[in-house]
């Protein structure tokens, strides 16, 4: 059985904390400019441009693309032929302390719901455990901003809502963010398990390469189809309209119970923050 320490566990998820608010992502940073080049609203377009120089100074001054830097959101894979030395959770939770700490990243996390009482450190993190095959250990990030986060939803769907259910629901999701979620956003849906997997799903769906669309065909095609009719909203760049709402929609599914359409919304900015690491 393969052992880590979890120092190096710890140091690890600094470094991604840090990285994550500073860069995006290759395939976000290519649908920004992308986007810009072919918006074609004058409002729209001015917008896309400035969002393209705030994520070159970001880069090149190594400050955060944006301010709110998030509530650290993890998705760990976990081989079965893995041994921690230590506790990993602390050790992750230990690591967002320093990150936020060296990064001099905004904390933005409160202990209690009601109290408000900031923790200091942007701890606690969220953790979703996934236990896989192997010896290997499968860190992602995704910082999560609160501007696009309030803005999701969860709809329980009954099965003969059916597709059109599913498009009326997520532009409906869409409508009502209008320009709160900071567009242009990227779509993040999950249908199907129960409740609560199906927003699980929908966050997971963020952190899926934009190029890389849904494996299955029917899945695909519906992605395609809402990314089309969420920017024929014309709802736009900071919502002062244009032809980019949306950059991408993302899928994730699940089985379902024979009675049930779990449906949710996640919604994210432009600043679709994640990175991922094996140790």
């Amino acid at each position: 059985m393969r052992v880590i320490q979890k120092d190096s566990i710890t140091a690890a998820v600094r470094e991604m904390c840090i990285q994550a608010n500073l860069c995006l992502s290759p395939d976000m940073e290519a649908r920004i400019r992308n986007a810009e080049k072919s918006e074609k609203g004058t409002l729209g377009k001015k917008i896309l441009e400035q969002l393209v120089q705030n994520m070159d100074i970001a880069k090149e001054e190594q400050i955060p693309i944006c301010q709110d830097t998030g509530m650290a959101v993890f998705f760990v894979k976990v081989g079965q032929d893995l041994h921690v030395e230590g506790n990993l959770t602390e050790a992750i939770q230990e690591g967002v302390r320093q990150g936020y700490r060296d990064g001099f990243l905004r904390k933005s996390v409160v202990s209690d719901p009601i109290l408000r009482q900031n923790t200091g450190d942007n701890t606690p993190a969220i953790i979703h455990y996934d236990i896989v095959p192997g010896d290997k250990l499968e860190l992602l990030i995704a910082p999560k901003g609160f501007g696009s986060e309030n803005m999701s939803r969860i709809f329980m769907l009954k099965p003969a809502d059916g597709v059109e259910g599913i498009k009326a629901s997520v532009l409906q999701a869409v409508r009502d963010a209008g320009p709160n979620a900071c567009p242009p956003l990227v779509v993040g849906v999950g249908i199907g398990g129960d409740f609560e997997l199906s927003a699980i799903l929908a966050k997971k769906a963020l952190t899926r390469n934009l190029e890389s669309p849904s494996p299955l065909p029917h899945i695909r095609k519906l992605e395609e189809e809402l990314l089309s009719e969420i920017n024929a909203l014309g709802i736009g760049p900071g919502g002062l309209g244009g032809s980019t709402t949306a950059l991408a929609v993302n899928i994730e599914t699940y089985a379902t119970h024979i009675a049930g359409m779990p449906l949710a919304v996640n919604m994210c900015c432009h600043v679709n923050r994640h990175v991922s690491v094996i140790l």
